[in-house]
């Protein structure tokens, strides 16, 4: 896995790694060689380099003295003279830069800047780094805008200028970069709020050889799972397995309203693995149900007037749920008053229990001013695994405001840590979703826009419910078995964007991808470890 730090972090591990010996300006120089190195990657002829006041700036004016001396011409736009630039680490590299070939242009005009990136074939945001909050002054406010309006590819230095680097939010305008080249390692705004618009392809460098040695010596805003790290849960099935050893999931779900979505988790649990999956809904879908899906046993709760799970059905629902490796309540159910009874009543259970969609509403009803407050509602000592969507979250922790990932990892801590057990998991689910436990955030592969369309949550409910029941409970790490969940999930949008188009994939498209997704998954692990493996998804 690899670390996500908050920009209080950086600053941290940049004094830790100056007090072993390399100091701020020695990264400086590494700073802008990887930055170099990633332009070179483009055979860039004409290069523009944008600098501002602070270490950011600096860190460009290396890498246009590098590219200068390895054949491109580079032109520094500065808006005041290498002498003038207030950081003193700063102003010591543009003093040596302007000395020798590469040509600088000291404040220019709109106008004039408009004709220098016309003619450039690469340019360089070295603006504003990861200090940068709020609004844009002059002359950036100007120079920010221009360059987004030419067709020149960027590469941003640390962040793109105008992005908040610890909440991702643009308040003004900001940078649109081809790639950003952050240093150390990445920074939880670049893929929080606003930023996945901006940021591009994001490539980090670490700029100190010792890195592993000291990175832990600093809090983890959070990490990125990769495939490598998932391979636990992709061991192939043994010779000797039958259905009910591959693990058994409870789906309790649907309403006459909306039965789909319980045909949805079910099948999807069965695709992720689950060798044995029934589905508990209302009476008034039952049918419908089994018509559907032929072989997933359905269970007839008794159902209220209007379809959904009447006063008798959470007896019914947690005797039968006890038999069953996993259950997963919510998609479709609605939040009637037996449907809350019903979530009550799997929660005092010694079962892995998943709650999604309507679940979790019905789990913020029975709170008051949110379950962060009431933590011996959902206190339990078998697994708990939360699902919400940023809208389901914020009714979770009292209508506080999510909107974003920053909001999202705040709340779901609040959720999380009011109980501290680690046995318990929030997947927050968003553009970029976070697996938060009690110790730490997990930030598996982010699916395509595909998977936003109706049905995808419930798909995903499924595939967590699959994945959990294969283990029996036997899991060192119920995040990772999260994030393993979410990264199958995010593959079937690939795989369904690519058959059907991203515009066009629905949520039942998805489930048949699961196998493949799976697969995917896989050769992506072999390829991080170096195995050998099916190289077909290149």
């Amino acid at each position: 896995m690899k670390p996500i730090l908050s920009t209080e972090e950086v600053r941290r591990l940049e004094d830790i790694i100056e007090r072993e010996g390399t100091s701020k300006a020695e990264l400086m120089e590494h700073a802008g060689e990887f930055v170099a190195a990633v332009a070179q990657e483009y055979d860039p002829k004409e290069v523009v380099v944008l600098t501002g006041f602070g270490n950011n700036g600096g860190d460009g004016w290396v890498a246009a003295d590098i590219l200068q001396q390895r054949g491109a011409h580079v032109t520094v736009a500065t808006p005041v003279g290498p002498s003038e630039v207030p950081s003193a680490l700063a102003r010591h590299v543009a003093r040596r830069t302007s000395g020798r070939d590469v040509e600088v242009v000291v404040g220019p005009s709109r106008d004039e800047l408009s004709d220098l990136l016309s003619g450039a074939d690469l340019v360089i945001d070295a603006i504003l780094g990861t200090g940068f909050h709020g609004q844009l002054r002059p002359p950036f406010s100007i120079w920010i805008p221009t360059l987004n309006e030419t067709a020149t590819r960027v590469i941003s230095v640390d962040v793109p200028s105008g992005l908040d680097s610890e909440t991702g939010v643009v308040e003004d305008c900001c940078v649109r970069a081809d790639k950003t080249a952050t240093m150390i390692a990445p920074k939880i705004g670049l893929y929080s709020a606003d930023a996945p618009q901006y940021v591009g392809e994001l490539v980090c460098g670490e700029l100190y050889d010792k890195l592993d040695e000291v990175i832990d010596d600093v809090d983890h805003a959070a990490e990125i799972v990769e495939a490598a790290d998932l391979v636990d849960f992709l061991e192939p099935l043994p010779a000797t397995v039958n259905k009910y050893s591959r693990g058994s999931v409870l789906v309790v779900a649907g309403s006459a309203r909306y039965p789909g979505a319980a045909m949805m988790a079910a099948k999807a649990a069965a695709r992720a693995g689950a060798g044995y999956v029934a589905v508990a809904a209302p009476d008034a879908c039952a049918n419908l149900i089994r018509m559907a899906l032929p072989s997933v046993p359905v269970i007839a709760i008794p159902s209220d007037s209007r379809g959904s799970f009447g006063a008798a059905a959470r007896q019914v629902v947690c005797e039968t749920a006890k038999k069953y490796d996993c259950v997963l309540c919510g998609p479709g159910m609605t939040t009637a008053s037996g449907c809350m009874q019903v979530v009550s009543g799997l929660l005092e259970l010694d079962v892995p229990l998943i709650l999604d969609a309507d679940a979790l509403n019905c789990l913020s009803r029975l709170a008051i001013d949110g379950i962060d407050k009431t933590p011996e509602l959902y206190r339990r000592e078998a697994p708990l695994i939360l699902t919400p969507h940023h809208r389901e979250l914020s009714r979770l922790v009292g209508d506080l405001p999510v909107d974003d990932l920053g909001t999202a990892i705040d709340a779901a801590q609040r959720v999380v840590w009011a109980v501290g057990s680690d046995n318990l998991v929030v997947v927050a689910k968003g553009a970029t979703t976070a697996v938060v436990g009690v110790e730490r955030v997990l930030m598996p592969m982010s699916g395509p826009a595909s998977l936003a369309t109706a049905g995808s949550g419930d798909v995903l409910a499924g595939i967590l419910s699959g994945t959990v029941a294969t283990t029996h409970g036997e899991v060192e790490r119920w995040e990772l078995l999260a994030s393993y969940a979410v990264a199958v999930h995010s593959y079937t949008g690939f795989a369904a964007a690519a058959e059907y188009g991203e515009r066009s994939v629905i949520a039942t498209d998805l489930i048949d991808l699961i196998g493949e997704a799976i697969q995917l998954v896989e050769n992506a692990a072999c390829r991080e470890l170096g195995i050998s493996g099916d190289e077909g998804d290149e």
